[in-house]
């Protein structure tokens, strides 16, 4: 052990809780390392997050340029390079990647590739990967070692029939048809996205609705767009029986104990995500886990002293700007500064069209919990912005309390829906009353009129509807 390297933090793991948690602690004049066994950023930045909205932007423009002649514009034959399209996105992703090394570097990380294993609290060995055989020691240990996608059982992910997000997201062959098991915000948006460039898409779901946590009036609009975008739906549908051939994947879809067979080039699986803790901590290492989900108290501690975890790895809501938050809170925590904060109020964004934004309490959720709420609703089709942009589908939904005003969940579906929540989540942030948001004045024409005409509409005093 007189060759391993002293730190004041080891962050297993480099995607948004492991680089944000190591940054901080570097901006905090700690000295720390990030060890990551791929590229910085993670799953988020390479297979995930960034190169999905690339290639969301690229069908976007797709279809927005297919019908140029509604702007004014006459234009020749619209064409595609689906091998470019994916290109750019692995360009983005990496160039993405870049800009987290140039940060550790500013922040006097060091960055070390390979994969970890806490050996015992305190040490962790690099067991492989460019940096095999070098042993570390730390006092505080953060393991941010996300998750991966989960498999469909009995079916093997091939690259070629059967994938997962991150094989779509490397494969420059367009497939003419595909079935997708699972309409998540993951399953949704490769819809979206491989329906936009003409491929034939069937979108399967076990549960009613599409994007099923979300308020159910947003799943039912979406799902209507998406049928009208010619998708096909098959939601409260299990998939059963694969059969996966050289050319072709054949499915049973039963609803109902009604079958339907369907085929097609490539199944896509979406069902959602697992830890990713395999390996990470030798076997004499008794962190308690929940679910395979490493467990932490408020401070982002295991039961073993020193060992500490945030992001996906302890447990839903995956998002990536929630492992953010937890781990920059758990970092501040072990070295004093102010007291952690575990989540609470956060915005979920889908990045289809139309995107899907909220944040808070459902309108079903606020009933069952038999609060006493009042809705208000703003379509986009009374918004001039969203009019003349051309973008007038969906609306604006906020749920309060009917006495005080309090806004317990906020709901958009509609263009630049996710860059739009984030004003109902400070609202939330700063316990304003849905009075509040009316009465600040919104420019004009913009889409964000929209939250405030929601605000009086559940007040009663829209102007505009």
């Amino acid at each position: 052990m007189a060759d391993s390297k002293e730190y004041d933090l080891i962050v297993i793991g480099g995607g948004p809780a492991g680089y944000a948690g190591a940054i901080r602690a570097g901006q905090l004049g700690k000295k720390v390392a990030c060890v990551e066994m791929e590229s910085a950023g993670g799953t988020c930045l390479n297979w995930g997050c960034i190169p999905t909205k690339a290639l969301l932007k690229s069908a976007e423009l797709y279809l927005k340029m297919k019908k140029a002649d509604e702007f004014g514009f006459t234009v020749g034959d619209i064409t595609f390079d689906y091998a470019k399209v994916i290109e750019r996105s692995r360009g983005v992703a990496g160039q993405m990647a870049k800009g987290i090394e140039f940060l550790f570097k500013k922040n006097k990380v060091d960055y070390i590739r390979g994969k970890a294993q806490v050996s015992q609290p305190g040490l962790v060995s690099i067991v492989d990967g460019a940096a095999k055989g070098e042993v570390l020691r730390a006092k505080r240990i953060l393991i941010a070692t996300g998750c991966k996608m989960r498999r469909i059982p009995g079916l093997e992910v091939d690259g070629e029939r059967v994938m997962t997000s991150r094989e779509a997201l490397a494969s420059t062959k367009q497939p003419k048809s595909i079935i997708i098991v699972g309409a998540g915000a993951i399953g949704v948006e490769f819809a979206y996205f491989f329906n936009a460039l003409g491929t034939d898409v069937t979108l399967v779901e076990m549960l009613p609705t599409v994007l099923p946590i979300e308020d159910d009036e947003i799943s039912k609009t979406l799902e209507r767009s998406f049928e009208k975008q010619g998708i096909k739906i098959r939601t409260g549908t299990k998939c059963e029986n694969f059969r996966v051939g050289e050319k072709s994947v054949t499915v049973d879809l039963v609803k109902d104990d009604v079958k339907e067979v369907v085929e097609a080039d490539v199944v896509l699986s979406a069902i959602g995500v697992v830890a990713n803790i395999e390996g990470v901590l030798a076997p004499g290492v008794k962190v308690e886990l929940d679910r395979n989900y490493v467990k932490v108290d408020d401070n982002y501690e295991t039961n073993v002293k020193g060992i500490y975890a945030a992001g996906d790895i302890i447990g839903p809501p995956w998002l990536a700007h929630i492992a953010t938050f937890e781990a920059v809170n758990a970092v501040n925590a072990m070295f004093g500064h102010g007291e952690p904060r575990r989540v609470s109020n956060f915005p979920g964004c889908t990045y289809c069209q139309p995107q899907v934004a909220s944040t808070g309490l459902t309108e079903r959720a606020a009933r069952e919990k038999k609060l006493d709420i009042k809705v208000g609703k703003f379509p986009f089709t009374a918004s001039g912005k969203a009019v003349a942009g051309g973008s007038s589908e969906g609306f604006v939904k906020v749920v309060t309390d009917a006495k005080t005003g309090e806004i317990y969940g906020a709901h958009i579906i509609g263009s630049e829906a996710t860059e739009l929540i984030a004003e109902y989540g400070l609202a939330i942030e700063l316990e304003c009353s849905v009075e509040e948001v009316h009465k600040t004045i919104h420019a004009h024409p913009t889409l964000s009129e929209a939250l405030m005409e929601a605000a009086a509409a559940s007040m009663g005093e829209a102007i505009h509807i």
